[in-house]
């Protein structure tokens, strides 16, 4: 295949451009100048479920995950690439694993070096005590103590017109669901909240020592603290937690919660129902029932588990027969009955068994897994996947299932149903035809992405996460399985095969932390306009979180709240910016594995400055580079469009160095600015690679790499 034709843009270090080029820049190029309204226009609201960040040298390794927004806030864009990132890399204790891609296993993590510049708050003259920066130098960062939050630059330009050019843009990557150790940054006890727009006290505000009021960092307004900083010196507040660091974590636990289970870990009482393709040929059979028998040996003795196979039938395996495979054998063509189901639950089979008694009778039922026989081929074979789930939910919802909804929480965490497909669904409810060519497949595709979507709905209402972990050859068609993953809040994984790395994904799918009911507030200062977010989470509606009188924060609903996961921020400036600050508070409340309440509240500060050479010095490549990607992957819907999106690249790599970057003496080159020259070399990468570039593979590769 011939390579297309390259534009006149060099990728060395210090590359150059020609002034010819650059004149007709605003004729050719997507990218109108600084005042004129996003030279990329935000994609429309998107429901990938998946989508693959380019792996960076060192900090940030980032994977994204779907959207969200609230009403009222002033964004004006909410995309939404893919749910939660995999979990295919291993978890590093010191380090929050932002990934890259799903089929790359070992990403990065970051540096435990990472670091954001802020310097001390502004002086006031009424009192109020400034916090606490302890001697920081103007160029250290509190972030880098906890590395959450990643800003394309540390430090924001004052003007707007410089500020505000797409090109290069602004934002930030942040991971909220990291797990911290515990210290003196957790708190037991409610936070102290602004009541005119909400935001948390913290590090940065300004505190009345004789009285305890603090002045909140984000609308100035000054609040009480019913008396508790009320201190005779600033160094006494520092023995509040969120006076001292920019990271705390508020924790409510059981006495809130009548389900909380005080036990080592709760997720060993929360039940796994594996759902098992059993239309595989032999290799692949071999494989996966090598994995399976790795995968219960490593389960703690407390687990229970529940095991359901699929094919044209659904087999519900009984653990009360020792030794012996015995399973009750259900219809796949269509939901289960009420009556079937009772007769199940209330039987006489156990379904659910605890692995310190069932070990045995599991290797018995993985043992006796027979390969496919009929001449049938994969992509036409019958699998009823989704009545397969719907019975596995039913077991792990139990008797339970027959009290009115929302009366019984489980106690325990969340649930898991892992689905290991091994092809598509094509038979019984949620099915699409085997043939594209099938004449009514557009419609009848369209009714399984709704039944899908609302069966992974049902799920997360009853606490239940549908993990998907898909291998071999055959498609499995992942715009109809995508719905039922990210609905319920689970991840959807592509393998070559169900060897090595499926077994160990499947392990980990297990075990991973996952938080619920997960609400991500985002506020800035006055200056600061948010106008896009990536991220695995939704639009929350008013009557889900607590609001204020003068709340304009951007508030995001997250199905489900893990390490892994990662939002990436888009901003701009208003206007000129008159402080020499600005403030960013990041704050996330999620009930954890324990069912305890958590309230994550993470602030960062950002100098402001007049010199392009010093802002452009604070740049991140790396982070930049990412951003760049996801704005640009989310327009790269189809194979037309990635080509478009390559020409976007080499437009922008042009205007970035028109823009900040210095004309050769005596030439028509642009020599780009040496602070960023490792930027046009990373969307190089991304310009050649998979993303936008020629994917080798069948359809379920291109649809998890687009």
């Amino acid at each position: 295949m011939a390579n297309p034709p390259q534009p006149n843009v060099g990728y060395s270090n210090n590359p150059s451009y020609s002034s010819e080029s650059s004149t007709s820049l605003s004729e050719k190029t997507p990218i109108p100048p600084p005042l004129i309204s996003p030279k990329f226009p935000p994609p429309t609201f998107q429901q990938d479920q998946t989508a693959i960040s380019p792996s960076i040298r060192s900090p940030p390794n980032v994977l994204s995950s779907s959207n969200g927004v609230k009403s009222g806030s002033p964004i004006s864009h909410l995309s939404t690439p893919p749910g939660p990132p995999v979990f295919t890399s291993p978890v590093r204790p010191a380090a929050v694993p932002f990934r890259a891609s799903p089929v790359t296993p070992q990403p990065l993590a970051f540096s435990s070096g990472s670091s954001i510049p802020t310097s001390s708050p502004p002086q006031f003259s009424n009192g109020l005590v400034d916090f606490p920066h302890q001697g920081v130098p103007e160029d250290s960062a509190h972030v880098g103590e906890a590395p959450f939050v990643l800003f394309s630059a540390h430090k924001v330009l004052k003007q707007k017109k410089q500020a505000n050019v797409p090109s290069l843009g602004f934002g930030a990557l942040i991971s909220p669901g990291k797990e911290i150790s515990p210290g003196p940054q957790i708190i037991q006890r409610d936070p102290h909240r602004c009541q005119s727009c909400g935001a948390y006290a913290n590090i940065y505000c300004s505190v009345l020592l004789g009285s305890g009021q603090w002045q909140c960092i984000i609308c100035r307004k000054l609040n009480g603290s019913e008396g508790e900083y009320i201190a005779p010196s600033k160094e006494d507040l520092l023995n509040f937690p969120e006076l001292a660091s920019t990271m705390v974590d508020y924790v409510q636990t059981g006495n809130k919660r009548p389900g909380f289970v005080p036990v080592s870990d709760s997720r060993t009482s929360a039940p796994i129902v594996l759902v098992i393709d059993e239309c595989l040929d032999e290799p692949h059979l071999q494989h996966l029932q090598s994995s399976l028998h790795a995968f219960v040996d490593s389960l703690p003795p407390t687990t229970r588990i529940g095991i359901v196979l699929y094919g044209r039938t659904v087999s519900v395996y009984d653990f009360s027969e020792e030794l012996v495979a015995s399973a009750d054998v259900l219809p796949g063509e269509k939901s289960p009955s009420q009556e079937s189901l009772k007769g199940l639950i209330y039987g006489t089979g156990i379904y659910l068994s605890p692995m310190h008694a069932s070990l045995p009778v599991a290797h018995a039922i993985f043992s006796s897994l027979r390969p496919y026989k009929l001449n049938v081929a994969e992509a036409s074979r019958d699998r009823c996947l989704g009545t397969a789930v719907e019975v596995a939910l039913a077991i792990i919802q139990g008797p339970s299932a027959e009290i009115s909804r929302g009366v019984i929480k489980r106690s325990g965490g969340n649930s898991r149903i892992i689905v290991c497909a091994g092809g598509p669904n094509t038979y019984g409810p949620g099915s699409v035809p085997h043939s594209f060519s099938h004449p009514n497949y557009p419609h009848m595709e369209k009714l399984a992405l709704k039944w899908m979507e609302n069966l992974g709905q049902e799920a997360h209402r009853h606490n239940t996460v549908v993990d998907i972990l898909c291998a071999g050859t055959c498609p499995v068609r992942i715009p109809v399985l995508q719905p039922l993953a990210k609905a319920s809040g689970g991840v959807l994984v592509l393998h070559d095969d169900f060897g090595e790395a499926f077994g160990v994904n499947l392990q980990r799918a297990a075990t991973r932390a996952a938080g619920s009911h997960g609400l991500l507030e985002i506020r800035c200062s006055d200056d600061i306009l948010i106008t896009q977010v990536v991220g695995p989470g939704e639009e929350a509606h008013v009557d889900t979180h607590e609001t204020f009188k003068n709340d304009t924060s951007l508030c995001i609903q997250m199905l489900s709240v893990e390490e892994t996961q990662s939002f990436s921020l888009s901003m701009e400036t208003k206007g000129d910016i008159k402080s020499d600050y600005v403030f960013f508070q990041f704050a996330i409340q999620y009930s954890n594995v324990y069912q305890a309440d958590i309230s994550r509240v993470i602030t960062v500060r950002l100098p402001v400055v007049t010199s392009v050479s010093a802002y452009l010095q604070s740049v991140q490549d790396e982070v930049a580079a990412v951003l760049i990607a996801k704005r640009t992957l989310l327009r790269a819907k189809n194979y037309s469009d990635a080509i478009d999106m390559r020409k976007t690249i080499d437009e922008r790599i042009k205007d970035i160095a028109l823009k900040f970057g210095s004309q050769v003496p005596k030439s028509k080159l642009y020599r780009f600015s040496k602070e960023i020259s490792l930027l046009p070399e990373l969307l190089f990468h991304l310009r050649r690679g998979p993303l936008l570039g020629s994917i080798v593979g069948h359809e379920d590769e291109s649809l998890m790499q687009q």
